[in-house]
């Protein structure tokens, strides 16, 4: 069990006020906030060892590398990957994803087949259409049924084959709050010869991904979703497939040895990390998933399914109120709207009265297509959230139903 109220207190901009209301935060799905602990780690690298990593033989750089290296070893840990080097700094999740994306372009040719699913973020449909376009290769897609659950049947019988060459999934989905079965869908995958890339933005602030024990070839993450800094993130890949995959970008880190006539290029992970990167990010990244391990996945799981459930039950009084995403396995995310009401005026209503939420599509737009509707308000929750404050929203929620209607 955890201690909500202590555990706001590490949390700052949860004392704040806007529009003259308490801010209730519900727009975790989108970025969670940051701990002053993580803060601290922050200030504390730009106050006392800012430098750059590598290549300085100077204290300062030698302590930062130390740091930054410790940090890919804390991010090794948590997901149980093999080795360190295993684990490439990136900006964030779409950086992971494109990554991948641009390798496979030199291992893809006409007619092989990927497979994505019917409810990805647009970062894991477009550049998978992109890396068609470059190889010839086809795009299918997982369908879904009404509750928001994949059709595995279909994925099963009418998708894989021989031809399947990759497949990519959420762990989780942002718009509708579905843990997918990503075990199944990996192990049948590699039945085929297949890769997977799975989606891991969504699932890493509520599920520890054991990536070793589900077997995944490539798991995406950003730290904003779990109590770190924007701009950065991981891409983890097992160490065959990264050796497999050409360098994304060239410069300076990434290289071995360069003359005008030939350059070769580092080993893992260096070969993926061209230019300074944002070493403070990689620093926080580990200091949130410190922060959030102390508190511990099993609890925050536990409590943010309290809030689910209790959400859900609260929502669903209100007249004209429609949830999209009701699978049985999903994490505290819910979609909703209400009557025919644009859920941008709600969200709108909302902020006025110190309830943030998300409206819109949500960067799922073939979700959006799937229900026929052009959007939804998604109030999604984090392990510093109270039942409290999906009461405000609730009793908003009423008030901006009686203006609109």
């Amino acid at each position: 069990m955890i201690n909500v109220t202590n555990i706001r207190k590490d949390f700052p901009i949860l004392n704040r006020e806007v529009n003259g209301k308490p801010l209730v935060y519900f727009d975790n799905a989108a970025t969670s906030q940051t701990p002053q602990q993580v803060i601290d780690v922050i200030v504390d690298y730009y106050s006392n060892y800012n430098a750059n990593i590598h290549r300085g033989v100077h204290a300062l750089s030698q302590e930062a590398t130390d740091k930054y290296e410790q940090a890919r070893q804390t991010i090794q840990k948590h997901f149980n990957a093999a080795k360190a080097h295993e684990i490439i700094f990136t900006s964030g999740t779409t950086h992971g994803i494109n990554l991948v994306a641009n390798g496979f372009s030199s291992l893809l040719k006409k007619g092989d087949e990927i497979i994505v699913s019917a409810m990805e973020h647009h970062s894991n449909i477009v550049p998978w259409q992109m890396l068609c376009e470059r190889t010839g290769a086809i795009l299918k897609v997982i369908p879904m049924n009404l509750e928001g659950e994949l059709l595995m049947d279909v994925y099963h019988t009418n998708l894989l084959s021989d031809k399947t060459k990759l497949v990519f999934c959420n762990h989780v989905s942002n718009a509708l709050g579905t843990v997918n079965p990503i075990k199944e869908i990996i192990d049948a995958a590699h039945k085929v010869g297949a890769a997977v890339l799975i989606d891991g933005a969504q699932a890493a602030p509520h599920i520890k991904a054991d990536v070793q024990a589900l077997d995944m070839d490539f798991y995406v993450v950003s730290a904003h979703k779990i109590c770190g800094p924007t701009g950065e993130g991981i891409l983890y890949g097992k160490e065959e497939w990264l050796n497999k995959l050409p360098p994304y970008q060239g410069g300076g880190e990434m290289i071995a040895e360069v003359s005008f006539e030939k350059t070769t290029y580092a080993a893992l992970p260096h070969k993926f990390e061209a230019g300074t990167p944002n070493i403070c990010g990689g620093i926080a990244m580990a200091a949130g998933i410190d922060y959030m391990n102390a508190i511990g996945f099993d609890a925050i799981a536990s409590y943010e399914h309290e809030l689910l459930d209790y959400a859900t039950e609260q929502l669903l009084a209100i007249e004209g109120l429609k949830i999209y995403g009701t699978a049985k396995e999903k994490t505290a995310v819910i979609s909703f709207n209400i009557g025919v009401i644009h859920p941008y005026d709600i969200g709108s209503i909302l902020d006025k009265l110190g309830v943030a939420v998300r409206t819109g599509h949500h960067c799922a737009q073939p979700i959006m297509d799937f229900f026929k509707i052009p959007g939804t308000v998604r109030a999604s929750f984090s392990f510093y959230n109270t039942k409290e404050e999906i009461d405000v929203m609730v009793a908003a929620l009423m008030r901006a139903k009686g203006m609109l209607e």
